[in-house]
């Protein structure tokens, strides 16, 4: 699979779960089998997830500032919508394990790097 393919792919991926957190971070009837896993835990995988879809989606940009602040912005918005809806609440907790599945990612992203499809295409 070349390069372009698999940028392509992931930035697929990247935006089929940005629109699926979106969806379960507002629906007032998520799948029976998320009931049960804690909520924290929800929050730190789907950002470690986010954060290796951002990173292999944007290959030619490091994993820094920009992706992580995008990524925070992003939990950080959930967090503003569902103070809205009758059916959520907004927490400062959620963003907290939000920041712990990018801070996962970031400390994990090395032995990612070891799996040759989510290695970054050489530059050259």
């Amino acid at each position: 699979m070349s390069p372009r393919t698999i940028t392509a792919a992931a930035r697929l991926a990247l935006v089929a779960a940005v629109v699926t957190i979106a969806w379960l971070a507002t629906t007032d009837r998520p799948p029976p089998v998320l009931e049960n896993f804690s909520d924290k835990l929800q929050h730190a995988a789907a950002f470690l997830g986010l954060g290796l879809l951002s990173d292999r989606s944007f290959p030619a940009t490091r994993f820094g500032a920009a992706k992580i602040l995008a990524l925070l912005a992003f939990g950080l918005a959930i967090e503003v919508v569902q103070h809205f809806l009758p059916h959520r609440d907004a927490s400062l907790l959620d963003i907290a394990a939000d920041v712990a599945g990018i801070a996962l990612y970031a400390a994990a992203r090395p032995l990612f790097l070891t799996i040759p499809l989510l290695r970054p295409p050489a530059s050259g």
